[in-house]
């Protein structure tokens, strides 16, 4: 068997170098290897709008990610996305050999196997053509024995970048080429938001039959701001005979406004370029009956196609491809050649315009919020939290050690529970443990189980331990932190060898166990301080997943206040609901216990208010009176076996929660100031004293 990368997967073991979260991307060489400089990338079409929403289209905050990205994988394999890029470059040095075919040391290349299963490393990124999805960059990547390249002459030459964009579609359009070919096509839409590749498809679409093909284009509007039909009519020329601007969103209005211009009842073909949600309910609604379906890849709503088509009552049928095709080099470059005309007017309409940020939704996001929402009531609508969720359940799918940090309150094993509901093992065991509530005496009984007389008190057949519990499945160790050095040391024995010996035991027991730990201190920082053993902490440290607190997702609060308030309602049989000012004054507030304490706010709101309108004067005295009574100091507390009390101390404690309560009710120093009677410039001072 040729070397295809296997030997360079790091984790999880066994699997391919594609679908490994990490690889190996040591420069040096192995058996049946060849290193390639790099000079550019191009990303993905999804990939990339991923990149640039999440980084509102800061170029600087992409080249980060990317850098971040492939420093984390080893290769460059966006998680949220599950996409990569296919890269130019320059051949360096292959291991001794290897069979470089027609090629030689020092060719210009284009890769044809994404990066997603190669060994890559990134140094630099320069210019980002947001554009095209093209990155100038500095690196290396790894290829191996099965991987395809072909020479190219000019690596930065448009007609190559245009070459690579048709490079990521071959598989599809000659897959979609094939299927057309025997079909009498007269009519034919083409949905998408991605020009250039409605170039190609259009232009498949007009060969694939002797006699003329209209070809009309579906764009979803939402994507671009600056374009026009006139525009793209100028731009595509003789490729499509009418463009239709339209919300996929909302597919009614958007086959209504279609289907009303269109003389005959329907389309023979529809290709369907696009991820969007409703999309697919589109497709299938402009299609004759004993129509084709056309999806370019198995994640552009394919599956919600068959289930539409079978709700209408339609036959239809339904063709998905998104892979490699022997013909690959050849029949992108005859699309890309007999496409340039329109390929030269698209480069110039981009010349012409300034950079733009595109309004960009990709199906990932739809999909993991619409699993959020149903995930053990899982609930937000903040970005950084989403965000989150679209790591969360990309880690989910990876059968890795994960730690999950945050403050007290946040919701650490919300989280867990979101990675338990989407991994592999959701129907296997699943023991969850409180690690401050183990005895440290009884730690090891408890995790390893004792076999029975092996200590006085001991059950007398024995006990499993939580390993022996959760084998096969998901153990959560919340608060880890908190065991101690020596019951630290064992638990890493269990997860470098995967066995351990109950109490009293002499026979090696074997566990298959997923472990997930959570902290409310950040597990390096205790590292630091020699509280947590390190080599554990790598061990454990395969994904580190980070809860903002509430404070950093303001979001998130009105949302979750509003599902707090409809579970008690259910609970006590008695509706009732915030008002508007309500839950402004549940915004400004700061949340230290996170969404433990807004929950309990909740509660407690819910069951003093008598009326069934809980307006903000009932949250700001309820909250206020929460602040005011963590301000005063118990002073029975503090004098209680203390022969001498030191005043100036107690007296700056006092001060400091003052001041801190004044700032935190009013907002800005003047406000409090104000609220405190004492001048600004005096505030100011303390505040400074006190580092608020």
């Amino acid at each position: 068997m040729k070397n295809f990368g296997l030997n360079r997967v790091i984790e999880p073991a066994g699997s391919l170098p594609v679908t490994a979260w990490k690889l190996d991307n040591d420069p040096e060489l192995k058996k049946g290897e060849i290193r390639i400089r790099l000079s550019g990338i191009v990303l993905e079409r999804e990939n990339f709008f991923q990149l640039c929403s999440v980084c509102d289209n800061d170029d600087e905050k992409i080249r980060e990610r990317i850098i971040k990205i492939v420093k984390e994988r080893g290769k460059f394999h966006n998680p949220y996305t599950e996409s990569s890029a296919l890269f130019i470059g320059t051949i360096e040095e292959t291991s001794p050999g290897f069979d470089l075919g027609k090629l030689k040391l020092g060719d210009d290349v284009i890769c044809l196997t994404p990066m997603a299963g190669l060994p890559a490393s990134i140094d630099e990124i320069g210019e980002i053509d947001v554009n095209y999805g093209r990155i100038r960059c500095t690196g290396y990547a790894i290829c191996f024995e099965t991987v395809q390249m072909v020479k190219i002459d000019e690596p930065y030459a448009m007609s190559t970048i245009h070459l690579v964009r048709a490079l990521e579609e071959e598989g599809s359009i000659y897959g979609i080429s094939c299927e057309l070919k025997p079909r009498k096509i007269n009519k034919a839409a083409i949905i998408g938001s991605n020009i250039a590749e409605a170039i190609y498809y259009s232009q498949m679409v007009k060969d694939s039959n002797d006699s003329p093909v209209t070809v009309k284009f579906v764009i979803d509007g939402a994507y671009f701001a600056g374009i026009t039909r006139e525009d793209l009519k100028i731009i595509f020329g003789p490729l499509v005979d009418g463009i239709y601007f339209v919300d996929l969103s909302k597919p009614m209005e958007a086959v209504k406004k279609i289907m009303s211009m269109e003389e005959e009842n329907g389309f023979d073909a529809v290709i369907n370029l696009e991820n969007i949600k409703g999309c697919e309910s589109v497709a299938s609604l402009i299609s004759k009956d004993n129509g084709l379906v056309c999806y370019t890849s198995m994640n552009n709503r394919y599956c919600h196609g068959l289930l539409v088509v079978d709700c209408l009552g339609k036959d239809i049928t339904h063709y998905g491809l998104d892979g490699y095709s022997s013909n690959a080099y050849e029949f992108a470059l005859t699309i890309v050649e007999q496409t340039e005309p329109a390929l030269r007017r698209l480069d110039a309409f981009y010349a012409g315009k300034k950079k733009r940020p595109q309004k960009v939704r990709t199906a990932f996001k739809e999909r993991t919020q619409a699993a959020a929402r149903q995930i053990d009531g899982f609930i937000y609508k903040s970005r950084v939290t989403a965000e989150m969720v679209e790591e969360v359940l990309n880690v989910a799918q990876y059968d890795c050690n994960v730690i999950i940090q945050g403050e007290t309150g946040v919701g650490k094993e919300k989280v867990f529970n979101l990675i338990h509901q989407n991994s592999s093992r959701k129907d296997k065991p699943c023991v969850k443990i409180n690690c401050a509530t183990i005895s440290e005496n009884l730690a090891e009984s408890e995790f390893f189980g004792y076999e029975k007389g092996s200590f006085t008190g001991a059950q007398a057949g024995g006990k499993e331990g939580y390993f022996e519990l959760a084998n096969n499945g998901m153990l959560f160790l919340d608060e880890i932190g908190s065991l101690s050095l020596s019951m630290q040391s064992k638990l890493l024995r269990v997860l470098q060898e995967s066995t351990y010996y109950r109490v009293g035991g002499t026979k090696p027991k074997h566990v298959n166990v997923r472990v997930i730990c959570a902290n409310n201190i950040p597990l390096k920082k205790l590292v630091e301080e020699g509280h947590f053993r390190e080599d554990l902490y790598y061990r454990l440290n395969i994904c580190l997943i980070n809860v903002p607190p509430l404070r950093f997702r303001k979001e998130d609060i009105s949302c979750l206040a509003e599902a707090f308030l409809k579970n008690y309602s259910e609970k006590y049989g008695v509706e009732k609901e915030f008002s508007e000012d309500a839950y402004r004054q549940l915004e400004e507030y700061h949340w230290p216990g996170n969404v433990r304490e807004l929950e309990n706010t909740v509660h407690r709101l819910y069951i003093a208010e008598k009326d069934d309108v809980i307006d903000g004067y009932a949250v700001d005295e309820l909250i206020n009176r929460n602040m005011l009574g963590e301000i005063v100091l118990d002073m029975r507390k503090e004098m209680n076996g203390v022969e001498r009390i030191d005043f100036n101390q107690l007296m700056d404690e006092q001060e400091k929660k003052i001041i801190a309560y004044a700032l935190k009710k009013k907002g800005t120093t003047r406000k409090a100031a104000e609220f405190l009677g004492i001048p600004q410039t005096t505030l100011a001072r303390k505040k400074l004293k006190h580092d608020l």
